[in-house]
């Protein structure tokens, strides 16, 4: 009797846990949707120049990266510390290729 009553703990706590998650998976997904109609209404009003509506959609976009890997990607979760490390291997190379092909095209 006394296994049933730790099951039944460990069924409560794993539901708890669960409803937490798609809790925070939910916010998650509004926040983007949220920078998602931001960075269209940014755009469709045309109040910002080119040179100042670019930055701030890069800006918005790197944020809404983070969000998927952090969130639905699980990066936040143990055990995922080698697949999380070769992604931001592969971000920083890429940020690297970019910023060396910036340089050598217009020094």
């Amino acid at each position: 009797m006394t296994e049933n009553t730790n099951t039944e703990k460990v069924d409560l706590y794993q539901k708890q846990r669960n409803k937490e998650e798609m809790k925070r998976q939910l916010i998650s997904f509004a926040g983007m949707i949220g920078f998602t109609l931001v960075s269209f209404g940014l755009v469709a009003s045309g109040i910002f120049t080119k040179m100042v509506a670019i930055p701030i959609l890069f800006i918005l976009a790197m944020i809404q990266v983070a969000f998927q890997f952090y969130y639905f990607m699980h990066l936040k979760d143990k055990g995922h510390e080698m697949p999380a490390a070769l992604i931001y291997g592969g971000v920083w190379a890429a940020f690297l290729v970019i910023a060396g092909l910036g340089l050598i095209s217009w020094w």
